[in-house]
């Protein structure tokens, strides 16, 4: 482990405060919506019911306990692939014990993604609209307007990195989740029988007694859907420091919850109007400094999410679930990065759904039922990783899958009642990036088995006379291919093609470039096969899945590597250039397929493939992806022949 990493992720009050600022943002703003969401979906809508507010708040409590503390804190962030988490670095860990699991861990990633594109406007919107409150003149119009200004701005920020803001994060969310445990605490001192609501009593009579209390559940999801956040900031924060800050944040969450429940029991058989019982808890005097810390602890759960999807994405491009899209990194922080195509998708939909909804409350009917399929899937995966890798016995492994899949199949059903309201959009957005999904990691395969490759060796002597022969002129001193070839004494039979029939390339030393991605995080090695002594090499990097494919510097810096130990000689072989000791210059081939017309298709793969190639056009190529300078890089179109025409019904006519 590095020490950078390690600074990061030992236990330390800094430690700590990273944690609080990156990783409870979406659960830390919950307080904002839940208990609106649920006074909103009771049997009367608006009304003090004490048996809906006791009943609620036990829910609450006992949703964060076993689905947030049990499930994530306790023993999901056990399953860490190098001190990392999230549901793809779960995937890597577990991927070699079935195909089937890919299919988890699409639905799980594409799910995560969608319900991201919910978080910021929810969470923004929530606290702005507190405005209303301080300024009842205040239209929705202009509540609308000011959501999509800030969102916008967070956007823009994206490409210039959140290093610089991302070290205040940490004080202000203390500060934000202390306020909710005053706030609370006052409250709850004002009538401690709120306290009754910690006993599981409530919340059993709230599903069974009270009129539709089952469906409840949908509305009190949302006070555990951040709890997925807390796995994968997992290597930005390490085990030890959310632990111990959960704590912290568990109980100032509580707090605030019982002080609603407080609030709401002293107005019970009232109705509560568009007051949020949030708001409900602030003195006059605090509110605009209470609206003020809620809409930055909103921006910081969005930049929060933001940051999440961007990794997400980029742990997909490299398990080949994702387009290789261009990836930045704006700083030198660890793990830092900017994804251009993400950062504008998600901006339209962000705007999309705040033009679409326009108020909070309209939201809460979207959020929640994209993540509960996320953690399904995370359990599926853990259960995978509990049983095969830690050879858990089979009764706990059991005892665990019953648990939570009853915990989470519950809310998944009570969130299904969402789907008219607007948990269609979530669902809508969740199915594209599954089918996007889908599409690259099928077409991966299918090029992959359909790609032929030769032995290196037979070519190996005709290398050595084309790079002699001088009645052919000099396409490069250098010509690197990259391969996919996974064995080093094989090659790709288009590679061999477009050296020695597409144009007969001559070259001094030819270089064969492989990438393994590996499923560890940050694996960074390399081997150099010296093929033909001078001529033919061979380099095969191993990656790790979160570390970005610099390609071009990768093999500079292993070139100056064989230079310093004299394994190759790069001086230009022009003799008026070798004279003076000239570096020879470096051309890369990148070959990038097409669909042939030659093609006679299975229905399903011809489907896919198509789907491939429409997607492929709207992004960018490998060269960009793999970090190559463009102005020495050469891309060849081969044609890719899934199936060529067997019959072709031709007749000759005299």
């Amino acid at each position: 482990m590095s020490s950078s990493k390690h600074d990061h992720t030992a236990i330390s009050g800094a430690g700590l405060l990273i944690a609080l600022g990156i990783i409870y943002g979406d659960i830390g703003t919950s307080p904002l919506y839940v208990m609106s969401s649920i006074l909103k979906s009771g049997a009367t809508p608006g009304l003090i019911d004490p048996v809906l507010v006791l009943g609620a708040i036990s829910c609450v409590i006992w949703t964060l306990t076993l689905q947030t503390t049990v499930k994530y804190v306790l023993l999901t962030l056990n399953a860490d692939n190098n001190g990392e988490g999230g549901i793809f670095s779960l995937y890597a860990l577990v991927r070699r014990r079935g195909a089937w699991l890919s299919v988890v861990a699409i639905v799980g990633g594409a799910s995560l993604l969608a319900d991201g594109v919910i978080t910021p406007p929810i969470s923004v919107s929530s606290a702005i609209e507190g405005l209303k409150t301080v300024y009842p003149s205040l239209t929705q119009n202009y509540v609308v307007g000011i959501v999509i200004g800030i969102i916008a701005g967070l956007f823009l920020l994206q490409s210039f990195g959140t290093q610089i803001v991302g070290k205040a994060f940490g004080p202000i969310m203390f500060l934000w989740f202390t306020m909710l445990g005053v706030l609370g605490a006052v409250w709850v001192a004002h009538d401690p029988t709120i306290l009754r609501a910690i006993n599981p009593y409530y919340g059993y009579k709230l599903l069974t007694q009270y009129p539709s209390g089952f469906w409840l559940l949908g509305s009190v999801f949302l006070c555990t859907t951040g709890a997925e956040a807390l796995y994968s900031d997992l290597g930005h924060c390490g085990k030890g420091n959310i632990r111990i800050s959960w704590a912290f944040v568990k109980t100032t969450l509580v707090l605030n919850y019982l002080g609603q429940g407080a609030y709401l029991l002293a107005h019970q058989n009232e109705q509560i109007g568009d007051q949020n019982p949030f708001y409900a808890l602030m003195p006059g005097w605090f509110l605009l400094f209470g609206i003020g810390l809620a809409t930055v602890a909103a921006v910081i759960a969005s930049q929060a999410l933001i940051t999440g999807s961007f990794t997400l994405v980029a742990e997909a491009i490299r398990l080949n679930m994702w387009p290789k899209v261009r990836l930045n990194y704006p700083t030198d922080v660890k793990g830092q990065l900017f994804v251009p195509s993400m950062n504008r998708l998600l901006l339209l939909g962000c705007i999309g759904v705040v033009l679409y909804f326009r108020e909070s409350s309209e939201m809460e009917a979207a959020y929640g039922l994209a993540i509960t399929l996320t953690m399904l899937m995370t359990t599926i995966l853990l259960t995978v990783w509990l049983r095969k890798i830690k050879r858990v016995s089979l009764p706990l492994v059991a005892l665990f899958v019953v648990v939570y899949g009853f915990i989470e199949g519950s809310f998944l059903l009570a969130n299904l009642i969402k789907f008219p309201h607007g948990g269609f959009v979530s669902l809508a957005i969740a199915a594209a990036l599954m089918g996007v999904m889908y599409v690259w990691l099928k077409s991966y395969y299918i090029k992959r088995r359909l790609t032929d490759f030769v032995k290196m060796e037979p070519y190996i002597e005709p290398l050595k006379q084309l790079s002699n022969d001088e009645s052919i002129g000099k396409y490069a001193t250098h010509l690197v291919f990259l391969t996919s070839a996974e064995r080093p004494n094989e090659i790709e039979q288009k590679i061999i093609y477009s050296i020695f029939q597409k144009r007969p390339k001559r070259a001094d030393i030819y270089w064969f470039i492989h990438v393994d991605t590996t499923d560890e995080p940050y694996t960074m090695e390399y081997k150099v096969t010296e093929l033909a002594a001078d001529d033919v090499f061979r380099i095969n990097f191993r990656l790790g899945f979160r570390v970005q494919q610099r390609i071009n510097l990768f093999f500079r810096k292993v070139v100056e590597d064989l230079v310093r130990n004299k394994e190759v000689d790069i001086t230009s072989r022009y003799a008026s250039l070798s004279q003076r000791h000239v570096v020879g210059d470096f051309r890369f081939v990148v070959l990038e397929k097409y669909l042939s017309i030659e093609n006679d298709f299975p229905t399903l793969e011809k489907l896919v493939m198509q789907a491939y190639f429409y997607l492929k056009q709207f992004i960018s190529g490998e060269a960009q992806y793999f970090g190559l300078d463009t102005s020495s890089v050469k891309v060849e179109k081969v044609p890719l022949v899934i199936a060529p025409v067997r019959e072709v019904a031709l007749t000759r006519i005299k």
